[in-house]
């Protein structure tokens, strides 16, 4: 067997499974599960009527590129979204297709990551998803952790990186909106990463699934393809972006994602991805078309979310400080011991969450999830409002 295995640690979700062994909640209390990121909002209807239609493609193989008109679709979509110029995204070098941002995360650094180089480093921020980590460890590389913290807007503190370090990194993983600090980077934080990136010529992964979960209309965060083209890098040299239905159309069981930008590092990824054996399925290309080129069940998820926030997070305020955060679908509360909270909450009220430590690494300045919960407002508006009061009572017992 791979020796790496041996380097991947538990997944936050077996180690809660764990936590909770044993545990008897009450049964007069429905349980309410906060602890996964999964949209349970209802699916827009014609995806599934564009999957039904498309059944007849099961007897042909996908090919790794894509089809051509989703690939259109998505580069129209990105230069919509993010401001960029007519024609700025070439749907034919720039547009891959991927079975879900997971899927395309962890198979983009077995691609990327040059293990014969001296002491290969992939950072990352810190609380994050586990597969920046195991994909690292997997690819012969160090996972370098950045800690997100309340001081720094829960992005990493870039300044605080050795210039060795910088030296050694050849992926920079970011996260924005952050998951599950819900932290956004700013057009001057993303021009600083690209700075840091031509001087030290790593490549800036940039995971984007929660880029339409935000709270104003009028100000979606800004993408790393955004920034790099007003900075004068219209190829996006050494950037990619990823982007999923899973959160913006409430799909996750589609598993239909993408990855974009340069069109060099594309290639290679594209080749990857040949002998991977993992092309996106044609029927959910088919129905991930019109998922991509329809906004106004992405505006309505939005509303929902808007609301969950505007009604729970004034009931818990009655026992914690908190503020909404600037983007994705998380609360990020801070709670004393994460787990004997986490433990205590599921056998008092049933509502589980997920501990904040399992989300993070410890460093020489700490591990910025430890006293923290995620809590993940996935559930109906009802039930984040019920789960709400229950964690007061909790707390207040």
């Amino acid at each position: 067997m791979n020796p790496r295995l041996d380097l991947l640690r538990p997944y936050p979700f077996e180690r809660l499974r764990t936590l909770l062994a044993g545990a008897q909640p009450p049964p007069s209390l429905p349980h309410i599960p906060l602890s996964i990121g999964e949209p349970r909002h209802t699916p827009p209807a014609f995806v599934g009527g564009a999957l039904t239609r498309a059944l007849d493609t099961l007897g042909s193989y996908p090919l790794a590129l894509g089809l051509p008109e989703l690939r259109g679709i998505i580069a129209r979509w990105l230069e919509r979204r993010f401001a960029l110029p007519a024609n700025a995204v070439n749907p034919e070098s720039m547009v891959l297709p991927v079975n879900g941002t997971r899927e395309g995360l962890f198979a983009f650094v077995q691609a990327v990551v040059d293990a014969a180089r001296p002491a290969p480093a992939v950072l990352m921020p810190n609380p994050f998803y586990q597969i920046y980590e195991g994909a690292a460890l997997l690819a012969g590389a160090e996972p370098v952790y950045l800690n997100c913290d309340a001081q720094h807007g829960y992005l990493p503190d870039l300044d605080a990186v050795p210039a060795a370090t910088w030296a050694r990194c050849q992926v920079l993983f970011l996260c924005t909106p952050g998951n599950p600090t819900g932290g956004v980077m700013p057009a001057e934080y993303l021009r600083r990463v690209l700075e840091l990136s031509d001087r030290h010529g790593f490549v800036i992964a940039s995971d984007e699934c929660y880029s339409e979960i935000y709270p104003d209309e009028s100000q979606p965060p800004p993408g790393l393809l955004q920034v790099a083209h007003a900075a004068g890098n219209p190829t996006f040299e050494r950037c990619v972006v990823f982007h999923s239905l899973s959160k913006r159309s409430s799909v996750p069981g589609l598993r239909s994602g993408f990855v974009a930008g340069d069109a060099k590092i594309l290639a290679g990824f594209r080749l990857y991805r040949t002998y991977h054996g993992c092309a996106v399925p044609v029927h959910t290309q088919l129905a991930s078309i019109p998922a991509w080129n329809d906004e106004a069940h992405v505006i309505e998820n939005r509303r929902l979310y808007r609301e969950k926030f505007a009604r729970v997070v004034p009931i818990l305020r009655e026992v914690m400080d908190l503020d909404v955060p600037d983007g994705a679908f998380y609360l990020w509360l801070a709670v004393g011991d994460d787990e004997a909270f986490t433990r205590g909450l599921f056998e008092q009220q049933h509502v589980t969450v997920l501990p904040g430590s399992y989300l993070a690494r410890d460093t020489a300045s700490g591990n910025p999830g430890r006293g923290r919960v995620r809590v993940s407002l996935v559930a109906s508006v009802e039930d984040c409002v019920e789960a709400a009061r229950r964690i007061v009572e909790f707390v207040r017992n």
